[in-house]
């Protein structure tokens, strides 16, 4: 690993970090985020209970044990986690705020595509500001969990993430020091107990300004917000 690795909180049943920008979670060889920080950590078990893309920083929940493995794991199958990102955008979305819907297809060399097809839809909700340099802070909440399920919403809005190569390729957006998009906030109960994870990007230039930083949203955050319903 490039970078070094922050721990969010843990219990006996679980560990959150906020993974860095341009980790794999696996590889093909079995090596990869994961692998390494169970040697780090001379850990026998440690599993992600959901993903995060190579490009995606932020709020990682990994099981210590099998047990807790498979309950964490269901309440994101079950969607009983609310799940909070931070992106910037170059460009005006077509609308500011609202619901992208749409079921996603597999498109050219691993890439999706978003359709107005409904019959199992990605839902991702949004709110978009004004930033700087041309850019916009997206503030979004994450209802379904399909891969790639941001990138390609923004996209779809004609406000691809900033720094995406796949979904946002063309000259200007090369000269991004990174993929701006961070899991910020993720909201479960833990039996009885509600825990909030929550964690601000480690990386990035535009991530790390002041002006991101101290943006009147974020320091609201994302409960404050008018979120509409399902």
């Amino acid at each position: 690993m490039q970078q070094p690795v922050s721990i969010i909180q843990q219990t006996e049943d679980w560990v959150a970090i906020n993974k860095p920008a341009g980790t794999s979670i696996h590889s093909e060889q079995n090596e990869g985020l994961v692998a390494q920080l169970k040697q780090d950590w001379s850990c026998e078990f440690l599993a992600p209970v959901h993903r995060l893309d190579k490009v995606t920083s932020g709020c990682l929940l990994l099981a210590k044990h099998s047990q807790a493995a498979s309950r964490l794991s269901q309440c994101f199958q079950q969607r009983t986690v609310e799940k909070y990102y931070l992106a910037l955008t170059r460009g005006k979305p077509s609308k500011k705020q609202g619901t992208i819907r749409g079921d996603m297809i597999a498109a050219r060399r691993g890439s999706w595509r978003l359709t107005q097809q409904q019959s199992d839809p990605a839902i991702t909700q949004f709110f978009s500001y004004g930033f700087e340099q041309g850019l916009r802070l997206a503030v979004l909440k994450l209802i379904t969990g399909k891969t790639h399920q941001i990138r390609v919403a923004m996209k779809s809005l004609g406000a691809p993430i900033w720094g995406d190569m796949r979904y946002g390729q063309n000259e200007l957006n090369q000269s991004a020091d990174r993929c701006y998009l961070h899991c910020w906030q993720m909201r479960f109960m833990d039996g009885d107990e509600e825990v909030l994870l929550e964690c601000l990007p480690e990386s990035g230039e535009h991530f790390l300004a002041d002006s991101f930083i101290h943006h009147e949203q974020i320091i609201a955050g994302p409960t404050e917000l008018s979120w509409p319903r399902i």
